[in-house]
């Protein structure tokens, strides 16, 4: 697997001009040139996946409740009727990423699935498979939730979450068979990539928002670099020697 150009990754959609994890902020880096969304999914009550970071409503939502209380039918409710800004489900954010044309490198838009843990990944694989969005997917996210993504999509992409600056031990990949390794940005260097790469693995790096840095980090070799600022990576990779037809022609 390599990327050319890299994949330029959306944290959480574009939260600096929409809530994180909303259809509008979906559709905004959509717009702004993102070739995948990253975006983090937890439970309902009633199991029903929903985008939201934290496990309660509190800090984005200033509602002092967990998500694991509320039903899905409850949690709608609560944006009241009409609101722009609700927690969407998963499908519904499948839908919006579906309904989105091809990239400005010319690639099928991807949404990026981060599971803290193992336990949404079955009904998350499950309504995925429902929608027949597996084309459209990929997951990122520490061992015990890839490991549960293989156990329910074994042909799906995955990106192993790592904290560290050595490479994961030699049993744990031969077992998990990530696409790519999926560091924090201040761990990435050429060394590291190189490494990685005679292994079998790609890089991808998170979270870079300052020019620069996005600059330096790209450098290195990584595949592809998540962002808050997903117009500021977009017009740096599109500046770039080397990119695309698709994106030269956009």
């Amino acid at each position: 697997m390599h990327l050319h150009p890299p994949r330029a990754v959306a944290h959480r959609g574009d939260p600096y001009r929409h809530r994180e994890n909303t259809l509008p902020s979906i559709r905004s880096a959509l717009a702004a040139g993102a070739d995948a969304v990253e975006v983090d999914v937890r439970l309902t009550r009633d199991g029903v996946p929903v985008l939201l970071h934290d496990p309660t409503l509190r800090r984005l939502w200033g509602i002092a409740r967990p998500l694991a209380d509320l039903t899905a039918a409850e949690l709608h409710r609560l944006g009241g009727p009409g609101a722009p800004h609700r927690v969407p489900t998963l499908a519904q954010a499948l839908e919006a990423v579906a309904a989105a044309p091809r990239t400005h490198a010319g690639r099928t838009p991807l949404l990026m699935i981060d599971l803290d843990d193992a336990g949404p990944v079955a009904a998350t694989c499950a309504e995925v498979h429902r929608l027949g969005a597996a084309d459209r997917v990929a997951y990122c996210g520490p061992p015990s939730a890839m490991f549960a993504v293989r156990d329910h999509a074994p042909s799906a992409e995955v990106s192993l979450t790592w904290r560290t600056p050595r490479t994961p031990p030699r049993q744990l990949l031969a077992e998990l068979r990530p696409q790519l390794l999926n560091l924090p940005f201040g761990l990435v260097t050429p060394a590291l990539v190189d490494h990685a790469r005679h292994t079998g693995l790609q890089v991808s790096a998170w979270t870079v928002d300052v020019r620069r840095t996005m600059a330096r980090v790209l450098r290195t070799g990584v595949v592809s670099l998540t962002t808050n600022r997903i117009a500021v990576l977009r017009a740096l990779l599109d500046r770039s020697p080397g990119r695309s037809p698709a994106a030269r022609s956009s």
